[in-house]
């Protein structure tokens, strides 16, 4: 069963954003997807929440299966795992995570800080033991073309050991349809059209 990871330990890069929609793409191909978050605050459920009710008849994405004994995990039948997971990932949280990813996603966006904040994890996940057997790549998020931040962002990022996977544009479709419990996948495509196009590289990726 395929874990995929969104991780950045800097809080705001778009790591909710990117993990649902992740999660909603693998669902929208049939797959039988949980979402959730490995420090147990599943706050990944209150959108699960509002995607039920926001329409019943979407593909389904499940939260963690809690048992009596406060243990959580995957609900039977699922065949991908995508995590989300909190700012300030280090030490033995990030141990946890990388000993189940398979792959594992680091969205940032073009600022100075999320910038040296990436350079510092990069390294430390190209560290750590299991650092060259976890495929891992770099997402821009809220990309504004011809702005200097942009330019400079893409700069930075062909300087580090890691592919760019994606890079996705600065639009209000990822607010409001995370406010809905949606994703790119649940809406009429010719509304999200250009999204969808920049998301062709990174859905090949996650396949």
């Amino acid at each position: 069963m395929p874990v995929i990871v969104i991780a950045n330990p800097k809080g705001g890069v778009g790591k909710s954003t990117l993990a649902t929609n992740v999660a909603g793409c693998l669902a929208a191909a049939g797959h039988a997807v949980m979402l959730g978050d490995v420090d147990r605050q599943q706050s990944s459920r209150q959108w699960l929440a509002q995607r039920r009710r926001s329409a019943p008849g979407l593909p389904a994405i499940s939260g963690w299966d809690v048992a009596h004994d406060n243990v959580v995990r995957p609900p039977k039948g699922s065949t991908h795992v995508v995590l989300d997971t909190p700012a300030g990932l280090h030490g033995k949280r990030l141990d946890a995570v990388m000993k189940i990813a398979d792959r594992l996603l680091i969205p940032l966006q073009p600022s100075l800080f999320d910038i040296q904040a990436t350079h510092a994890f990069v390294q430390e996940l190209r560290a750590h033991k299991r650092g060259h057997e976890v495929k891992m790549g770099l997402v821009g998020m809220r990309v504004r073309e011809h702005t200097r931040a942009n330019e400079q962002l893409h700069h930075y990022l062909s300087t580090l050991p890691l592919p760019v996977v994606a890079w996705l544009r600065d639009t209000q479709n990822y607010v409001q349809l995370a406010a809905r419990g949606l994703t790119l996948w649940d809406v009429a495509p010719s509304r999200v059209e250009r999204d969808l196009a920049q998301w062709g590289p990174l859905s090949a990726w996650i396949a």
